[in-house]
């Protein structure tokens, strides 16, 4: 989960995973897979900085937990 706030400052977790695309004209708008739309503060550039932190936070896990997966390290 990323997170962002609303324009009334209130911040909220929203999954990365279910963006469907975000626009900026002139409010950052993050359109869900659903249709919601989600007006936030951070600039569309910090939330893609937000997204990209958070993918490979859950590839660090992922390696971490499973250092199989680590490219050179299969069938050692």
């Amino acid at each position: 989960m990323i997170l962002v706030t609303k324009l009334n400052n209130a911040r909220f977790a929203v999954n990365p995973d279910l963006i469907e695309r975000i626009t900026s004209d002139p409010d950052t708008t993050l359109a869900m897979v659903d249709g919601v739309r989600f007006i936030v503060r951070e600039p569309l550039d910090e939330v893609i900085d937000l997204i990209t932190d958070y993918r490979a936070r859950v590839l660090a896990a992922a390696f971490t937990q499973n250092p199989e997966l680590l490219p050179g390290n299969q069938g050692e």
